[in-house]
């Protein structure tokens, strides 16, 4: 579980920083990598992205230390 937490924060910190792009430039980081939002490649990642924001917002609450999900008074 600790793997896919990883995997979806990563991808999720991925999109966050191509959203601030676009909303500083316009432009928008599978623009510069990828060839832009018509490519399939693009578009895997996109999908990922948001695949990523769905399971985290389901097993967030559970895995989460300040959100009460693993008891962080017991581990200190």
């Amino acid at each position: 579980m600790k793997a896919l937490h990883m995997i979806t924060f990563i991808l999720l910190v991925v999109g966050g920083l191509n959203w601030l792009l676009f909303g500083l430039t316009g432009n928008d980081v599978g623009s510069y990598l990828l060839g832009g939002m018509s490519t399939t490649a693009s578009t895997v990642v996109y999908v990922l992205v948001g695949v990523a924001a769905i399971v985290e917002i389901i097993t967030h609450k559970r895995a989460c230390k300040m959100c009460g999900g693993v008891d962080t008074a017991a581990t200190m």
